[in-house]
């Protein structure tokens, strides 16, 4: 894994993979608790943080929301889920709050890490989003944004490649590419 030694944030950030097997440890109270409070110091316009969490631990709780995604041995084997939601009723502009959101569900990611836990961001359960907030009991005024499934990585190798920075960024016009 690369490190940096620039800083503990840059370093948690380049090392940070996507966990999708966990061991069976129970994930405390207090972890949990970080995690939800890096998640609410995102950033987001006009401070009107849209976000809503909803902690999942309760066994039965997880096997449903595991029937409701392709990737149900990831939901099912991990001791925690936090569904994260929209709520519309606390929204001044979608796009800008989904952003925010985005930057919420990072920052628990890199909590994650940071505590030597795994996790990884579900997005393709958003197509049982329906269901989901059936079994969650939630109000209409809340829209599914994601579901993080996290717990104690399994014993494994995380490896993870991305492209060059001359392949993803431009100086100046389209077109013209960044030398690194």
């Amino acid at each position: 894994m690369p490190v940096t030694g620039e800083s503990k944030v840059i370093d948690t950030i380049l090392n940070r993979r996507s966990v999708r097997e966990f061991t069976d440890r129970p994930i405390s109270k207090e972890e949990i608790n970080t995690i939800l409070n890096a998640g609410r110091w995102a950033p987001s316009g006009l401070n009107n943080q849209p976000w809503r969490f909803l902690v999942v631990r309760n066994p039965e709780t997880i096997h449903k929301l595991s029937e409701c995604t392709h990737y149900s041995s990831i939901v099912a084997g991990a001791p925690l889920l936090i569904a994260a939601f929209l709520d519309s009723e606390n929204s001044y502009n979608r796009t800008k709050d989904i952003q925010a959101i985005g930057a919420s569900i990072q920052n628990m990611l890199l909590a994650c890490c940071e505590l030597g836990l795994g996790a990884v961001w579900l997005g393709e359960i958003l197509k049982q989003h329906e269901k989901v907030n059936s079994i969650l009991n939630c109000p209409s005024k809340l829209e599914l944004m994601a579901v993080l499934a996290i717990g104690e990585p399994a014993p494994g190798k995380l490896t993870s490649t991305r492209k060059a920075l001359s392949e993803l960024v431009f100086e100046d016009r389209y077109g013209q590419k960044w030398e690194e």
